[in-house]
């Protein structure tokens, strides 16, 4: 072989070379940038849970004790008679007895 062929297998041998190593370092980039990616999603994904948490506890709902309170007061005023069906007066004895002039109907 002449020098020349040699210096040209050389040349090809290493151009090859060169080749897949940029072609195994897009590999490994492409690689990378897609873990990048998944990780941000998940990052984004546990950011958006912690502000709906977030939201959630500084949004409760919290009962109206005092106004509960006092309505069952207001309502206690009316005595024992006093439901929720009969009102505070409670029920009429005349509307118990049966067009008779007991409550039994004798």
């Amino acid at each position: 072989m002449s020098y020349a062929a040699v210096a040209a297998w050389a040349a090809a041998a290493i151009a090859g070379a060169g080749v897949a190593i940029t072609s195994e370092n897009s590999r490994k980039a492409s690689s990378m940038q897609e873990d990048a990616q998944k990780q941000s999603v998940v990052q984004a994904q546990q950011q958006a849970t912690q502000v709906d948490q977030a939201n959630n506890n500084a949004n409760k709902k919290q009962p109206n004790v005092s106004g509960i309170l006092s309505a069952a007061q207001q309502a206690a005023k009316g005595g024992v008679g006093g439901t929720m069906l009969t009102g505070p007066q409670g029920v009429d004895p005349s509307t118990l007895t049966l067009g008779k002039s007991t409550l039994l109907g004798g």
